[in-house]
């Protein structure tokens, strides 16, 4: 048996805020420092030695890594950054406050873009400096596979192949596997463990902060799941 722990980053400052992040840098919220230490507690006192850390390239995810880290006492464990384990990336909506983008579109088409599988938000233009081909930590990747927005259906297109190059072989190695993501892009890894379909996924809420443990089989099928609280 294998187990593989899964944690949403703490809150950022605009999720404080109430603004779209998406691929946006930003930190996390003195909250969600706290919400990191804690999960390296229930990590800890739960008893679970991970042999291996993965996490985004976003700073909010990497500051929850090493809070939950150094609370859990494992600050010496491997650990290992990946764009493709990013949040959904919002297009033109991202920075923006969500309230006052309801104002602007009405509360059916922003719920449209927030929750809906398949339907991606108003992209980003070619010039937009938000563009994440302008940052360093992504210049070594081809431009085209940069998004420029993101419906949820995309974003599963994206992360299950760091599952299957990353993630499957460590667990299949009998590693004891963190990841520290995205409400967005952990959803795409509960959605295949779970062998949800496309509507059930849309509905599944990923706290911030609290560690989800699955325990898998030999063939990485799902004996049973957790959270820790």
């Amino acid at each position: 048996m294998s187990k593989l722990i899964l944690v949403r980053h703490g809150e950022s400052e605009w999720n404080s805020q109430n603004r779209f992040t998406g691929w946006a840098d930003v930190k996390l919220s003195e909250k969600g420092k706290e919400e990191a230490r804690q999960a390296g507690k229930r990590i800890r006192e739960a008893g679970l030695l991970y042999d291996l850390v993965f996490s985004s390239v976003l700073t909010r995810a990497i500051q929850t890594q090493h809070l939950l880290q150094e609370e859990a006492e494992r600050v010496w464990v491997p650990e290992f950054h990946h764009w493709r384990l990013n949040e959904r990336h919002y297009g033109a909506l991202q920075g923006l406050n969500k309230a006052e983008t309801a104002e602007k579109y009405g509360d059916e088409q922003v719920h449209i873009w927030r929750r809906s599988f398949d339907v991606v938000p108003p992209l980003l233009e070619e010039g937009d400096e938000r563009a994440a081909w302008n940052e360093d930590r992504y210049k070594m990747l081809d431009r085209n596979v940069i998004p420029r927005g993101e419906s949820l259906e995309l974003t599963i297109q994206r992360v299950l192949p760091f599952w299957q190059d990353y993630l499957a072989p460590a667990l299949l190695d009998n590693k004891t596997v963190l990841v520290v993501a995205h409400g967005n892009s952990l959803r795409a890894l509960v959605k295949y463990l779970d062998r949800l379909n496309d509507e059930e996924i849309v509905g599944v809420e990923i706290p911030t902060g609290i560690p989800q443990v699955y325990e898998l089989d030999e063939e990485l099928n799902k004996i049973k799941s957790y959270y820790l609280k």
